[in-house]
């Protein structure tokens, strides 16, 4: 997660982490991405079952619910673990999170044992009472995911309607206080509409939006052919560095953020470098202890099914269930080989990447993307878009 707002239009300053002495525990949440110690943010899949049909969905959700989702006696004593693990932030994810009819009082049980509770959504099932009962058990953000406006929305999600529908959530959720924000995964068919989503957070007074490079998991293995390519990756992000400038001089000080990409540390930094050098210093400073790519380290997620991830998009190894053992005592269990590498991937990774002058502040960048593409969880991401000149 590169915090573009944060890095380059100066809304954080290295001592602002500082001050806290980096620790998960007393950072904000704006500032966990600087933390010392990478507690994990947990991504709970509390569900399979969506009520849409997204062609990029990592979690290949389904219209019915599956027969092996955890009860809300699991999910309490996951809650437990988790706190007294020290887990900063709980995403409730999905499928459609809200789905699940016990929801509302599961994040509410989270926030009472001191986590963070937060969820990704469609926002199609947001109504009115829906928010309130949401701000009402102290969720503190809702992420809701929007690809476009309503013609390439509503053909990425596979439902004629879920653009004004996720609108409406929106709207529900600023009504109710709860803070709101945007998911956008770039990809070939919608990058054209990055700068309508910055209008629609400046007409609708969004705070926040995470733009999300695309990984080549669940569903979305099937669009490797319709990921951008380098230049046009580049091009996306200087764009979104543009508008959330533009915004800035106009006095609207959005959160923006992109994901799944760590070479856009990198990129920022040097774009600083011939902008403003000064800055740059502090940016460098902020990449460092930001770390790059923490799949397996800072960021875990848990399945449906209580399976253990390195992250929301690796279903394909699991590190052992929940209903067995407690997160905590899978999470430090190094006995799994690859665990224990992705806990010190920066002396794993091949090609490129193990001689990249960027390797601490990015961390080799998604391994699972690169063994979609390779069959090497170790090989140089595919979606690094620095050249070679850049990083020698």
């Amino acid at each position: 997660m590169i915090g573009i707002s944060k890095l380059y239009c100066g809304t954080v300053e290295p001592s602002d982490t500082l001050r806290y002495n980096r620790s998960s525990s007393q950072l904000p949440s704006h500032l966990l991405q600087f933390s010392s110690d990478k507690k994990p943010v947990v991504v709970w899949n509390v569900t399979r079952q969506c009520n849409l049909k997204c062609i990029h969905c990592y979690a290949h959700a389904k219209s019915r619910p599956v027969d092996d989702e955890l009860s809300t006696a699991d999910g309490i004593k996951l809650i437990d673990d988790l706190s007294q693990f020290q887990v900063p932030v709980i995403l409730f994810s999905g499928g459609e999170p809200l789905m699940r009819k016990d929801l509302p009082e599961l994040a509410g049980y989270a926030v009472e044992k001191g986590m963070r509770a937060v969820i990704s959504t469609n926002g199609t099932l947001i109504s009115e009472q829906t928010a309130k009962i949401l701000k009402e058990v102290g969720l503190s953000y809702v992420g809701i995911s929007l690809d476009g406006m309503e013609e390439i929305n509503d053909r990425f999600r596979g439902v004629k309607g879920a653009y004004k529908q996720a609108l409406e959530g929106i709207r529900n959720c600023m009504d109710a206080g709860i803070k709101v924000g945007l998911r956008f995964t770039i990809n070939k068919y919608n990058f054209y509409e990055i700068p309508k989503i910055f209008n629609l957070l400046e007409e609708m007074e969004i705070p926040r939006v995470c733009f999300y490079h695309l990984v080549y998991a669940g569903r979305g293995s099937k669009l490797v052919e319709e990921d951008l390519s380098h230049s046009q990756t580049r091009s996306a992000v200087d764009t979104i560095i543009d508008l959330t400038q533009k915004l800035f001089d106009k006095g609207k000080q959005k959160e923006v953020l992109t994901v799944d990409n760590h070479s856009d540390g990198p990129y920022i930094y040097l774009r600083l470098l011939k902008e403003n050098p000064e800055r740059a210093k502090e940016v460098l400073e902020l990449l460092r202890m930001n770390e790059g790519n923490n799949s397996g380290r800072g960021i875990g997620c848990v399945s449906w099914n209580g399976e253990v991830y390195a992250d929301q998009f690796w279903r394909h190894h699991s590190f052992g269930n929940i209903k067995e053992r407690p997160f905590s005592q899978i999470w430090t269990d190094l006995s799994d080989p690859l665990l224990k590498k992705l806990k010190e991937k920066k002396n794993h990774v091949k090609g490129r990447c193990a001689t990249c002058r960027w390797l601490d502040i990015c961390a080799g960048n998604f391994r699972v993307r690169a063994e979609a593409i390779t069959g090497d969880v170790w090989a140089p991401d595919p979606a690094c878009y620095l050249t070679d000149q850049e990083i020698s």
